[in-house]
């Protein structure tokens, strides 16, 4: 398989199994999460915060191009932390925030939104990297070329466990029966694709349809963000009472992010790609049951590409204006009406709550200046 496929997001029964589970302990688990620090200014430059855990969505490849800056170019640390420990995928991090075992979760809309939604979980997204809808239904086009939402119906469509309830969104937003597509569990492979096993695949644009793409294939995207799913992706996530009680730590914690992901717009595609792998060559050689090292080495050229197509989901007029993970009023209210779409009952004010960043960016207008 290639080497870099794309994250796994919640499944329902998953979380609701987890919450089950520990429904007693979560609010104990959540305040002995809350940390110790000793603030003394929100930009984290006399702090002492200490070691937080944070939820990557998937393997260290480039998604987390922005981590890696903020650690190779010491944005943690004038931040005021001791270590921040990111912790490979693929997870979404809803049973983790609710359990206390990391702080911060890099996860998604639907996957947060349905937390809340079906188990009241105390969650919350204070930003966000993409202001898009990353998924994808890739076809070929000389196959399926699923072009529209109608096309799905009849189809087999490959689609991962873990992104089950993400793949139901987009039926449900268009009106699709479940009965009326086939589904084939998968792995983040698209083998099937190509085999001609499945007419579509449960894929990200900036991932799989790369893959396909670089193996020689014509191919057709049906994107979410297009198709009645616009929704934004690799959020921010907290819960509600590390929220309250830690507004400094998280301040100065995006300030480090805002940086390191300036840096990404900032240098060379290659000089960027380099850096990536040495952080998941690293991975690898430290975790030799992981994802990163079963899928081996990863491949510059797919990896470049990747970055580039990630940018185009990453900035756009809004962030260029407001700043790198601010989310506008119009993208709340298009995110809620996706996940309404899908059967995801939340507002606005049970699903974001953005006024850390909106007050990192009046305090240091200096920083949305991200672009070269």
């Amino acid at each position: 398989m290639a080497p870099t496929a794309h994250p796994a997001h919640r499944i329902a029964r998953r979380v609701t199994a987890a919450v089950a589970a520990s429904a007693a302990a979560v609010l104990v688990l959540a305040a002995c999460a809350s940390g110790d620090s000793t603030d003394t200014g929100s930009d984290g430059a006399s702090a002492s915060y200490g070691e937080i855990s944070v939820q990557y969505s998937w393997i260290k490849n480039e998604e987390f191009a922005g981590e890696f800056y903020a650690y190779e170019n010491g944005y943690y640390d004038e931040a005021g932390f001791d270590d921040v420990i990111g912790v490979s995928g693929p997870d979404t991090g809803v049973a983790k925030l609710l359990s206390g075992t990391v702080q911060v979760a890099l996860s998604d809309a639907a996957s947060i939104g349905a937390a809340i939604a079906e188990q009241d979980a105390p969650l919350k997204i204070i930003g966000a990297t993409f202001q898009k809808n990353p998924f994808t239904i890739l076809s070929l086009t000389d196959g399926a070329d699923i072009q529209t939402p109608e096309d799905l119906i009849g189809k087999k469509i490959g689609v991962q466990d873990s992104n089950a309830s993400v793949f139901a969104a987009i039926l449900a937003a268009n009106g699709i029966s479940p009965d009326q597509v086939t589904v084939v569990p998968v792995d983040f492979d698209p083998t099937p694709l190509m085999n001609g096993e499945v007419d579509g695949f449960m894929a990200y644009l900036t991932n799989e349809a790369l893959t396909v793409q670089l193996a020689g294939y014509d191919i057709t995207n049906l994107p979410y963000a297009e198709n009645g799913v616009p929704y934004v992706a690799e959020t921010y996530s907290v819960t509600d009472q590390y929220l309250a009680e830690n507004k400094d730590l998280l301040k100065a914690f995006l300030i480090a992010e805002i940086k390191g992901w300036t840096d990404v717009f900032q240098n060379s595609t290659e000089d960027t790609v380099d850096l990536i792998t040495s952080y998941y060559d690293k991975a690898a050689s430290e975790n030799a049951d992981g994802l990163e090292a079963v899928f081996g080495a990863l491949d510059p050229t797919k990896t470049g590409m990747g970055l580039e197509a990630e940018k185009e989901l990453i900035s756009t007029p809004d962030t260029e204006a407001n700043g790198l993970f601010t989310i506008t009023d119009e993208l709340k209210k298009q995110t809620v009406a996706s996940l309404a779409a899908a059967g995801w009952d939340v507002s606005v004010d049970d699903l974001f709550d953005t006024t850390l960043i909106d007050e990192i960016y009046a305090e240091h207008p200096e920083l949305k200046a991200y672009l070269p």
